[in-house]
């Protein structure tokens, strides 16, 4: 656990909500990213990448705030051996990524969800592209439940009793539902606080899903990147973040890394297959049941959110990396293939430092195939 704060706090400290990979004395160019095909110069370099070559040049992307910190720290560590590239990540959320994206804003987009395509999403990508857009599963980013009780640091939920607190149904912490799942805790008769995701996101779309397939009766909403219950919206993640953690009695969802990195407390996830409490090896297990439906060298996932395999967190969201398969600048797709590469390589040997779980070997190896193919 000790490890698992540093890393996260390591990576929160490095630096501000533009992620950049170049020196603290350029310009910070990435709230307001230009025009994919306006960032600068890329050419191959004889240097040797932590994964594959490293090619020199610049990259914008934009999106999940989810993987923020791994990102951060990717960026970090593919510019200590390749100096020559130069990359800018902003956590917008996972909706203005695919936005930024689509409209050729940025060269790839960071999103918590594949692209839609009764949204309009995946065509709109493969007119921005000129052909197929991949979507390319990057880092499992588990979904914490995370409170603020006095005198309470252990809480169990069920899924019923999850969807009827986040719907406004259940709005005091003393509710019977609750004290029959934590026959030991000293429950307030205090009303409970929820926060929210007020910003289009990932997260929430996810967190919709679970919800919708384990409380159908509860949570009848399409599972969609704005939020359908109650409660107060806080942007981003880490405006939920501060929300929870200045606010007695209350409790909000999103993502471990980030309530980690704060302490905050989690409560534990009951399916139907025991009371699992949150960590890197719970969630992974829960994403190894995961099966591929995108067609080709997309890689969309479908996750099994209803699970009751016994030690499996089953909150989870897996967050994508959207990329074109063939850029119109070649060399644009040379540098997205180089830190792609590397991402889905040695990247993943750092997630659980930093509040992720690595991907499944296998699916990583399909993920590693699909980059390896981009031009």
């Amino acid at each position: 656990m000790k490890l698992y704060r540093s890393g996260v706090a390591a990576a929160l400290l490095a630096g501000a909500i533009a992620l950049t990979a170049c020196s603290s004395d350029k310009k910070d160019t990435a709230t307001t990213p230009p025009p994919a095909g306006d960032g600068g110069s890329t050419s191959n370099s004889s240097s040797s990448a932590p994964g594959g070559a490293c090619v020199s040049g610049s990259l914008k992307a934009e999106g999940s705030t989810a993987q923020t910190n791994a990102i951060q720290q990717w960026i970090k560590d593919f510019k200590t051996q390749c100096s020559g590239a130069d990359i800018a990540y902003n956590p917008t959320g996972s909706g203005a990524g695919v936005k930024q994206f689509n409209g050729n804003q940025v060269d790839f987009a960071g999103s918590d969800s594949a692209l839609n395509p009764t949204k309009g999403e995946v065509a709109a990508a493969a007119k921005r592209c000129g052909g197929p857009a991949l979507d390319l599963p990057m880092v499992t980013g588990p979904i914490a439940l995370a409170f603020k009780l006095k005198g309470v640091t252990d809480l169990t939920l069920k899924p019923d009793v999850i969807a009827q607190i986040f719907m406004g149904k259940i709005t005091k912490w003393d509710d019977p539902a609750i004290k029959a799942l934590n026959s030991g805790a000293n429950l307030p008769s205090s009303n409970i606080t929820v926060f929210f995701r007020s910003d289009e996101s990932g997260t929430t779309e996810n967190f919709e899903k679970y919800l919708a397939a384990v409380a159908p009766s509860d949570f009848t909403a399409a599972p969609s990147k704005t939020w359908a219950g109650k409660g107060q919206g806080k942007a981003k993640s880490q405006g939920v973040q501060q929300a929870i953690g200045s606010t007695e009695g209350s409790i909000g969802y999103l993502e471990w890394s980030f309530a980690g990195s704060a302490g905050l407390s989690m409560a534990k996830v009951d399916n139907g297959g025991g009371a699992v409490a949150l960590d890197a090896d719970s969630a992974g297990k829960a994403v190894s049941a995961a099966t591929v439906t995108g067609t080709g060298d997309d890689l969309t996932l479908k996750l099994d959110y209803a699970t009751k395999t016994p030690g499996a967190y089953p909150i989870i969201l897996v967050t994508y990396e959207i990329a074109c398969a063939k850029y119109s600048d070649a060399a644009k797709g040379s540098l997205v293939k180089s830190f792609l590469t590397y991402t889905s390589g040695p990247g993943q040997a750092s997630l659980k430092d930093l509040g992720y779980a690595p991907l499944p070997t296998d699916i990583d190896a399909k993920v590693q195939a699909s980059v390896a193919k981009i031009s």
